[in-house]
């Protein structure tokens, strides 16, 4: 199990470092826009969230898929490209649908203002977001790497 954890950890953690930042900056920004929009607050930390981590695990996987292809010779093509963002889709598709629309952004509105602190309850939002977040996410990676990310085709 441990290697497994590893492997999790080396695949998620920069872009959860990545998204905490982008989470921060984009619900603080909107804070400094509009003081008194929250709702507006929690959807900016929640998108910027999002595309600072799926960025990174984007980009990761298709350098990965690029390293390997061009290990056997091949090129790495368009068609490529859409197999790398049909296995992140297959990853994250169900756990993102609800974290996005509905988890993250409940959490990141009701937090702040239940613990009194704008920082502190967006982070702690997130952190338990991540919770349910990441359960069926692994579960959608393990059994989408051999089909969906594996080059060696």
């Amino acid at each position: 199990m441990k290697p497994k954890i590893r492997e999790w950890l080396r695949r998620y953690l920069p872009a959860e470092v990545l998204s905490v930042v982008a989470t921060l900056a984009g619900a603080g920004l909107a804070w400094h826009l509009a003081p008194e929009q929250d709702l507006r607050a929690a959807l900016a930390g929640t998108w910027a969230g999002n595309v600072a981590y799926f960025g990174w695990l984007l980009g990761q996987d298709v350098r990965l898929a690029r390293r390997e292809l061009q290990a056997q010779g091949r090129r790495y093509t368009s068609r490529t490209f859409g197999r790398n963002v049909r296995a992140l889709a297959v990853e994250f598709g169900p756990a993102e649908v609800l974290d996005s629309f509905l988890i993250r952004p409940a959490l990141m509105y009701w937090l702040p203002r239940w613990m009194g602190s704008r920082a502190g309850g967006i982070l702690a939002a997130k952190f338990l977001a991540d919770i349910t977040f990441y359960i069926p996410a692994i579960i959608s990676y393990e059994l989408s790497k051999k089909r969906l990310r594996n080059f060696g085709e």
